[in-house]
C-alpha cells in the first residue's frame, strides 16, 4: 500500500485558510432565460480550509467532487460544497466557476443581431452556512456630462465595465442583471451596429451623459429596489478616452 504523504501530521500548528486547485477547464451548462440552458466553459477553483495539523490536502479529490456538477444551480453547489467538506475532512469548502456567457443584441434601428459575451462568475463557499455570489460584467459606455457643459462641440466618450456582484433569496437571471446596468448607462454596447444605428448610439449617449458616479448610483438605486437580492456589490470602470487614466466607482451595501 503506499504512503498518504498528504495525510501526515504537521507540527508547525498553522492552519491554512485555502489550499485547492485553479486554472482547471470544465465544461457548464448554466441557466438562460431565454433557451433554458446555455452551455459553456468554466475556468474552475476549488479549494478547502486545512487543518493546522494535516500537512496537505488530497487534490484529486477535488475534481472527483466536480463530476458530479450538472446544470448550474445553488442546490448542486452546495451538495458539491459537502461532499468537498466530508472527503477532503475540512470545516469549509469554496468553488468558483469563471466562465463566458452570451446574450442576443438586436441593434437599435436596423434590428441587426449578433451575440455579446459578458464575463460571468459564480463563487459558492460553505462553512456552517452557504453562500452564493453571482457576478456579471457588462460592457456599457459613459459620456461625461462635464465634458459636454463645457464643450462647444461634443463630449468626450468611451467603454466602461458595470460590474454588478449579489447574493439573493431567489433566482435573479444573469440577463436582469445586465438590463440594470445598460439602464445605467450613457447607451448600451452592441456587438453589430449599422450606420443608422452607430448615428442612434450616439445620439443616445450625448442625451444621456454619465460619470461613473451616476451610473454606479443607478445602479445601486435599481438592485436596492428588488426584494430579491440581500447584498450587493456594484462597480463602474470607464477606460477614459481622453485622460491618462481608468475612473472608477464602488459601492456595497451590506447585507440585512
Amino acid at each position: 500500500m503506499l504512503k498518504d504523504v498528504q495525510g501526515e501530521k504537521d507540527l508547525r500548528n498553522i492552519p491554512l485558510r485555502q489550499v485547492g486547485i485553479k486554472n482547471l477547464r470544465w465544461p457548464l451548462v448554466v441557466r438562460n432565460r431565454e433557451n433554458g440552458v446555455q452551455h459553456t466553459v468554466a475556468d474552475v477553483a476549488m479549494a478547502v480550509a486545512l487543518p493546522h495539523d494535516m500537512r496537505g490536502t488530497h487534490m484529486s479529490r477535488f475534481v472527483e467532487c466536480l463530476k458530479n456538477l450538472g446544470t448550474v444551480n445553488p442546490a448542486d453547489l452546495e451538495q458539491i460544497l459537502d461532499e468537498m467538506k466530508e472527503k477532503l475532512q475540512a470545516e469549509r469548502a469554496m468553488l468558483e466557476l469563471q466562465f463566458p456567457y452570451f446574450i442576443k443584441k438586436k441593434a437599435p434601428v436596423s434590428g441587426a443581431e449578433a451575440l455579446l459575451d459578458l464575463k460571468c462568475n459564480y463563487r459558492a463557499e460553505k462553512g456552517e452556512t452557504f453562500e452564493l455570489n453571482v457576478c456579471v460584467e457588462v460592457p456599457i459606455q459613459t459620456l461625461c456630462p462635464c465634458s459636454k457643459e463645457i464643450s462647444k462641440y461634443g463630449a468626450h466618450n468611451q467603454r466602461a465595465i458595470a460590474k454588478l456582484e449579489i447574493r439573493s433569496h431567489e433566482l435573479v437571471w444573469l440577463e436582469e442583471l445586465v438590463a440594470i446596468a445598460e439602464a445605467a448607462a450613457s447607451s448600451p454596447i452592441y456587438p453589430l451596429l449599422k450606420r443608422p444605428d452607430e448615428k442612434a448610439v450616439t445620439e443616445h449617449a450625448y442625451e444621456n451623459p454619465r460619470f461613473v458616479e451616476d451610473a454606479v448610483r443607478e445602479i445601486a438605486l435599481r438592485l436596492r429596489a428588488d426584494t430579491r437580492i440581500k447584498w450587493y456589490r456594484a462597480t463602474v470602470e470607464s477606460m477614459e478616452s481622453i485622460h491618462n487614466h481608468n475612473a472608477f466607482a464602488c459601492v456595497e451595501m451590506a447585507e440585512s
